[in-house]
């Protein structure tokens, strides 16, 4: 059974555990880096839980922590989807559809027209996950990567209610 739970600024450990283990996991999924994170005191993870308007979201599964995912308002009716994450024991369970459906629910509860996000080209999981929740490539170019060549790939989601 895989439960949801918003955090606040207090729950910073829970989000460190995460995201570390996440740039432990996954470092070909992410534009940030492990040592960039570790170096982190609490200060600059409760920053990252005390950005306004945002929603920090987290999985567990069978009572252990098992992904996480977070939205950010952006501008113009446009919300942001950063930091998804599902730990190796909890794929294929649902929960980066549970993540996914949480944020998207939220972006519409706070008035969003548009989800948006942007994905490393290579991360085919994440891709998939993204395509079956409705995202399509958006007009918008990625951030360079720094390779100087290769660009993420931004996706967007009209959205239009919550869903189920």
């Amino acid at each position: 059974m895989a439960r949801l739970r918003v955090l606040t600024r207090e729950d910073w450990p829970l989000w460190r555990d995460l995201r570390l283990a996440a740039l432990a996991d996954a470092p070909h999924a992410f534009k940030s880096r492990l040592g960039d994170w570790r170096r982190g005191g609490e200060e600059r993870w409760r920053a990252r839980l005390e950005t306004p308007g945002t929603y920090n979201v987290v999985a567990f599964l069978r009572g252990r922590l098992a992904g996480m995912a977070s939205g950010l308002p952006a501008d113009d009716g446009r919300f942001e989807l950063r930091s998804v994450w599902v730990g190796p024991e909890a794929r294929g369970h649902g929960i980066g559809d549970l993540l996914l459906t949480a944020v998207e629910n939220w972006a519409v509860r706070h008035g969003a027209r548009t989800l948006k996000l942007a994905v490393l080209p290579d991360n085919a999981a994440a891709l998939a996950l993204y395509r079956r929740h409705g995202f399509a490539p958006a007009a918008e170019r990625g951030e360079l990567l720094p390779d100087g060549v290769t660009r993420e790939r931004v996706l967007a989601k009209p959205l239009h209610g919550p869903r189920s």
